[in-house]
């Protein structure tokens, strides 16, 4: 149902495309350091490997940090994948900003994965707008409520301001604060397409698309009529903005904006 955004093409003029045909860009090659890293640990950890539960614990101590501000993370964090992704490449632009995004997602699965051994919480297509709309719908059903509720939850209001965070820091900070809720509830995260994202908001110009991008799982998320109260949203999914279809991209690339 998603459509993860990679390439020049989609991007235009922004500092995140290659600027040249047929090369990844870079924000494609963040989200794929990201995806790699974490496939690769994940289910050693799920099978209690000890060596990826102590890398689980060291990558834990650097949750909301900056890249390379924790010298005992030092080569790891997805970082070794991504320096290689990026090899041979003379120039790129924001190598910073993107060494930040693959950091910061691995470092926030970790603390998502944290003691959870029957699901890795790295599941692909799984959005960040579409995981708080889970989690609020898991919320609102253990209480009897409505469907109705959701668009009205605190966890919504959580995901609005990671959007209008001013800083890496802030961001950190905010999205720190879903993860832990989204971990006691045990529902997943594609981590790969969140460190895309961060590294495109990094860059000013992308990041009202960005924010967008997140208000769109939210509302692309919202269950069909059927399933909600008598009070619900008009045929179409849609509480919010009936004109996004059930089948629009999620990428506010993808998206023409």
């Amino acid at each position: 149902m998603t459509t993860t955004t990679t390439g020049a093409a989609a991007e235009g003029s922004s500092p995140t495309s290659s600027g040249r045909a047929g090369t990844p860009s870079v924000h494609s090659l963040v989200m794929r350091a990201t995806d790699t890293y974490i496939a690769r640990l994940q289910p050693l950890y799920l099978n209690d490997n000890p060596a990826a539960v102590a890398e689980l614990a060291r990558l834990r101590r650097g949750a909301g940090k900056r890249a390379h501000q924790v010298q005992d993370l030092w080569g790891v964090g997805g970082l070794e994948e991504l320096a290689g992704l990026l090899a041979g490449r003379r120039n790129f632009p924001r190598r910073t900003d993107a060494e930040h995004a693959v950091f910061l997602a691995s470092t926030l699965w970790a603390l998502h994965q944290q003691s959870g051994r029957e699901h890795g919480m790295h599941v692909k297509e799984r959005p960040l707008g579409g995981a708080v709309r889970a989690l609020i719908r898991l919320k609102t059903e253990s209480r009897g409520h409505s469907g109705d509720e959701e668009e009205g939850s605190p966890l919504r209001t959580r995901l609005v301001r990671v959007g209008t965070a001013e800083s890496v820091e802030s961001v950190a900070v905010r999205l720190r604060e879903i993860v832990l809720l989204l971990r006691t509830a045990r529902v997943p995260l594609d981590y790969g397409r969140l460190a895309g994202q961060l590294h495109r908001w990094q860059y000013r110009p992308d990041r009202a698309a960005v924010q967008r991008e997140w208000g769109r799982e939210f509302h692309l998320a919202a269950p069909p009529r059927a399933t909600r109260g008598k009070g619900g949203a008009a045929d179409g999914g849609d509480a919010i903005d009936p004109s996004l279809g059930a089948s629009e991209g999620y990428g506010g690339y993808a998206a023409g904006e």
